[in-house]
């Protein structure tokens, strides 16, 4: 089995399979594909391990939910084996990468099933919920406000076919909301206002006004569309009135958690945790001023599946396309900080350069095309702070923020590349950069020496410097530089920056610039 296809275009047919280790439940998808948009399901599996169980409150997985989802994935392991899937990926969501203990459960995962498990962000899960919709609904030429719940967090995003525009992430799953606030003795009356007044806090973006229409994923909703009597249509899509999620949420607050089980066929894990989602659903659905929800029956497996086989048989591609969601991103969070936009572009664009015409020289990875490609949108936010210190004010903004394309750990990477920026280079004192392993500390390295150079070259952010041509020669490395006007603070700014660049590719930098105008 292979959580990654070595980096060359398979061949349909193949087989593939993911997992989504969820706050709720686990659950495993296994498809043949004849083609990208041509598949028949394998295997589906649902099993009933609520990972989020006290979680969310005390901040630790429990040792009873760790070995259930580790004996899980156990089975899934040796269904993979049998069912012939070597390309997977095991992503894991709120409750595994929230955990002080998350780590060690992965690594147990690891150690026990043989699978490599990531633990996504937030805005990661709303990428592959929003990949498995398009590929079920037909979105048009529109722009849609796309809601996923899970048993940890809720997602909302705006989105058209091609990418998300706009998406947050909050922490209001289902599991979440059911743990901390419920009251003992309480009455259902009293719990749904307590909820109520807690998904009141939710709010929409400006700019969801005048969109096609109200998407939602998550088992939740697929359980209330079938509640409410919404059958899916041959596309696998139902539609659910608003009204009748309304009636159907009546209904269930009536009855008790064992009733709901007995009479409406619910799940034990499914019974208790339904009315705080639908009441969030129907909250987001007013408040936008729909009168239906879209319910593709798809979610965060599908996604995962869908983007598996995309790397698997079109890999170069995959990574272009990634590389627009990274850039995307990164510039939806640029925005949220007022950044100056025409610097950071400029700054990504000769940065970038410079990667691409020394692969020999630094010989760094797509992945870390990405990486530099985020860090340089994003290495001034941190004068939303104060422009004093700003560098150290990215690191501290990248660090806690979430892209889409993005682990948790590689945003760690970003925010070190994006500190390094300007002034002092990395020192064994700065405690961010020595929580890095030597390997990502080597990358940060490399990359904020390509960063600083790139800024160097738009010190007054007025984009003088029109394009860069760079070749190793020997024991320099040989920048041709071309722009507006003598270059003379630019060249400044170069000499005052590079030694990072000197230091770690043990290359000596000889400028030269043309002037075009």
């Amino acid at each position: 089995m292979s959580r990654h296809p070595d980096p060359v275009d398979a061949v349909f047919p193949l087989r593939a399979a993911a997992i989504d280790i969820g706050s709720n439940a686990l659950r495993f998808l296994a498809a043949e594909f004849t083609a990208s948009d041509a598949s028949t399901v394998l295997e589906q599996v649902r099993t009933p391990v609520r990972l989020g169980r006290n979680a969310f409150r005390t901040g630790r997985l429990e040792e009873e939910s760790m070995d259930s989802a580790v004996a899980a994935l156990a089975g899934y392991a040796r269904l993979m084996l049998t069912l012939e899937t070597p390309l997977y990926r095991a992503v894991a969501t709120s409750a595994v990468r929230e955990s002080r203990n998350g780590r060690e459960f992965t690594d147990r995962v690891a150690a026990e099933t043989g699978l490599l498990v990531e633990a996504i962000t937030g805005a990661e899960e709303a990428r592959l919920v929003h990949l498995a919709v398009r590929d079920r609904v037909a979105l048009g030429t529109g722009r849609w406000l796309l809601v996923d719940l899970g048993g940890g967090s809720v997602e909302v995003s705006l989105v058209d076919r091609k990418r998300i525009r706009w998406s947050v992430s909050h922490d209001m799953g289902s599991v979440r909301m059911l743990e901390e606030l419920s009251v003992a003795g309480d009455d259902a009356t009293k719990f749904r206002t307590r909820i109520e007044e807690y998904t009141s806090n939710l709010r929409l973006p400006v700019r969801y006004r005048r969109v096609a229409g109200f998407i939602a994923t998550g088992g939740n909703i697929e359980a209330l569309a079938r509640l409410s009597g919404c059958e899916p249509d041959r596309t696998g899509v139902s539609v659910l009135p608003l009204a009748a999620l309304s009636e159907t949420i009546e209904g269930l607050v009536r009855l008790a958690t064992e009733e709901r089980m007995s009479k409406l066929d619910l799940r034990a894990d499914r019974a208790d945790v339904i009315v705080p989602a639908a009441l969030v659903y129907e909250h987001l659905c007013r408040l936008a001023g729909f009168e239906s929800i879209v319910v593709p029956n798809a979610g965060v497996k599908e996604g995962v599946l869908l983007d598996v086989v995309d790397y698997a048989t079109r890999h170069r591609s995959h990574d272009a396309r990634l590389e627009q969601v990274v850039y995307h991103g990164a510039l939806m969070l640029g925005r949220r900080y007022r950044f100056e936009q025409a610097h950071a572009r400029h700054v990504m664009s000769l940065a970038l350069s410079l990667f691409d015409q020394l692969k020999e020289l630094h010989d760094l990875s797509p992945a870390d095309r990405r990486i530099l490609t985020a860090a340089a949108l994003l290495h001034d936010i941190g004068t939303f702070v104060n422009y004093r210190k700003h560098h150290k004010h990215s690191l501290y903004l990248i660090a806690q923020a979430e892209l889409p394309g993005f682990t948790q750990r590689e945003m760690q990477l970003i925010a070190n590349v994006a500190r390094y920026h300007r002034k002092s280079e990395p020192a064994p004192h700065h405690d961010a950069y020595m929580a890095l392993t030597d390997t990502e500390r080597t990358r940060v390295r490399g990359l904020a020496a390509l960063l600083r150079i790139a800024d160097a070259l738009d010190r007054e952010h007025t984009q003088t410097v029109s394009g860069i041509a760079a070749r190793a020669d020997g024991g320099t490395v040989k920048l041709r530089v071309t722009g507006r006007g003598d270059m003379l603070l630019e060249r400044w700014s170069l000499e005052r920056k590079c030694g990072l660049f000197e230091k770690s590719f043990d290359r000596r930098i000889d400028l030269s610039c043309e002037r075009i105008d």
